[in-house]
């Protein structure tokens, strides 16, 4: 029975770096902040609209948003900043 070119014995293929210098784009936080943008200004026209109700939720959700932005800007920040162990 002959080799039917399973992962037996083939190298993993090699994990994509960024070049050197390079940080990879801290895709969850940029949508965070764009989810956070888009939810004030839904804010800003529940509210002239006269619906306060809506608005206010709007403006639960960018803070919420908004938190998570900082989040994982944070998190990409100390994950630069921190050598990494490997064994």
């Amino acid at each position: 029975m002959g080799d039917t070119g399973g992962s037996r014995g083939t190298p993993a293929p090699p994990a994509r770096v960024p070049p050197t210098g390079a940080s990879p784009m801290p895709r969850l936080a940029l949508y965070a902040l764009v989810v956070c943008v888009l939810a004030v200004t839904a804010a800003v026209v529940s509210f002239v609209q006269g619906s306060v109700l809506i608005g206010v939720v709007w403006v639960l959700l960018s803070g919420l948003s908004s938190n998570m932005c900082w989040y994982y800007v944070k998190r990409g920040r100390d994950d630069r900043r921190s050598p990494s162990v490997t064994g």
